[in-house]
């Protein structure tokens, strides 16, 4: 028998008993549905993050503080206070791959107007934050070199802020207090939303670096520098001009430094590799129903062999080969492990839409995924049907014309 009658009779086979056949198939469908949706999730999940690393900055630096040591004592990473504004400007000065620098702290409570109050973050910076963060102002305007240096008490504020404080009213112009820090409202930031770990970019205020350091915090230090290179390519190269520029000032030694540098890429590769094992632990899970639906497949393939023992006797009395037999029942498996698995990736990029309703990225089902899942669910009908095949094969054509 030629290829095409094989897979003919295999579909006019499965047709006789089309429910059990759907049945059967139901598991690889729900398999597939469940590994197309996960990965397209995770897929989804690592686009996003990419995306919200990307708009953190333009060649993005990060100098983070390390850990604080006292009398062999270590503390955890990030509790060292031994970044100040002048290692900033000393940086600016002498590392000729940095394009714009500023130093950055932070300090949350209640932002009141009126009588409204909202907790909020506010930090405090210089005025290259805007360029250095990619962020614009969508209304009145950002404060000036003048203005950061010498602690002038304004500020510019986000979408949430507005909408928590103000409600309607134009707030450029009006005052807000902070931490009994009066502070007039300059400028408000351009809406950004949510990342994808659900963070509100638009729930802050940014306020010159001194008013904060010196009327908030009482402090001489920064919690960490936001840098920007001059061009991506030189990245690399600041990293390194920063790092021997803060051992100098610091007098440590290389494995000794009391602060950490991470860039966009760094921090890309660290968010990826973590998503990128929680996408296979979610393919992994949803692959288990896959397996499921392969036993199946063998199950009532084991049980269509028993129940056309005669129909098998009498094809092979009228000259059917053992591999026309073989290959019948095999293309039987394949097929209804396809369809399944067509139908499954259908149910995948279905429930892919309707995850999106609920979570704040989309779910990105891609060609490969799809490629792979089809290859996969034909794989599956080959593996678990292949035994029923070869055992309806092996009959002997006497005994099958005796069997009831």
């Amino acid at each position: 028998m030629s290829l095409f009658e094989i897979i003919k009779l295999a579909l006019i086979s499965l047709g006789r008993n089309k429910l059990r056949s759907f049945l059967t198939a139901l598991g690889i469908i729900i398999g597939v549905t469940s590994v197309v949706a996960m990965v397209g999730l995770g897929q989804g999940a690592y686009n996003s993050v990419q995306e919200n690393i990307a708009k953190m900055g333009t060649n993005l630096i990060m100098v983070l503080p390390g850990a604080a040591s006292k009398r062999g004592f270590h503390g955890p990473r990030g509790s060292a206070t031994t970044l100040t504004p002048e290692d900033s400007q000393a940086i600016e000065r002498e590392c000729p791959s940095v394009g714009l620098i500023t130093p950055i702290v932070r300090s949350g409570g209640q932002a009141v107007f009126g009588n409204k109050n909202w907790q909020t973050n506010v930090m405090g910076c210089n005025d290259h934050y805007l360029q250095i963060a990619s962020r614009e102002v969508d209304r009145g305007r950002f404060f000036t070199a003048a203005e950061a240096r010498s602690g002038q008490k304004v500020c510019i504020i986000g979408m949430t802020v507005v909408e928590n404080l103000f409600g309607n009213l134009n707030p450029i112009g009006q005052t807000i207090r902070f931490k009994k820090l009066p502070l007039t409202v300059i400028g408000v930031l351009k809406e950004r939303g949510e990342t994808s770990m659900g963070a509100d970019q638009d729930d802050q205020i940014l306020v010159p670096f001194e008013a904060i350091q010196r009327r908030i915090l009482g402090a001489t230090h920064a919690h960490m520098f936001n840098v920007s290179a001059r061009t991506p390519e030189l990245v690399e190269t600041a990293k390194g001009e920063i790092t021997q520029v803060l051992r100098h000032r610091h007098r440590v030694k290389e494995g000794d430094e009391d602060f950490h540098i991470r860039t966009q890429e760094d921090i890309a590769e660290m968010a990826g590799s973590t998503l990128a094992i929680i996408g296979m632990l979610l393919g992994s899970i949803a692959s288990v129903s896959l397996l499921v639906g392969g036993i199946g497949i063998m199950n009532i393939m084991l049980v269509s062999v028993t129940e056309r023992t005669r129909e098998i006797g009498i094809r092979m009395a009228i000259g059917a080969k053992t591999s026309d037999i073989l290959y019948q029942f095999l293309i039987e498996a394949v097929t209804l492990s396809c369809i399944g698995g067509s139908i499954g990736i259908l149910g995948g990029i279905g429930l892919s839409k309707i995850i999106s309703y609920f979570i704040s990225f989309s779910p990105e089902v891609s060609m490969p995924a799809i490629v792979v899942s089809f290859i996969f669910s034909g794989g599956v009908g080959i593996f678990f049907g292949l035994y029923p095949a070869w055992k309806a094969s092996q009959l002997d054509p006497i005994e099958a014309f005796r069997f009831e």
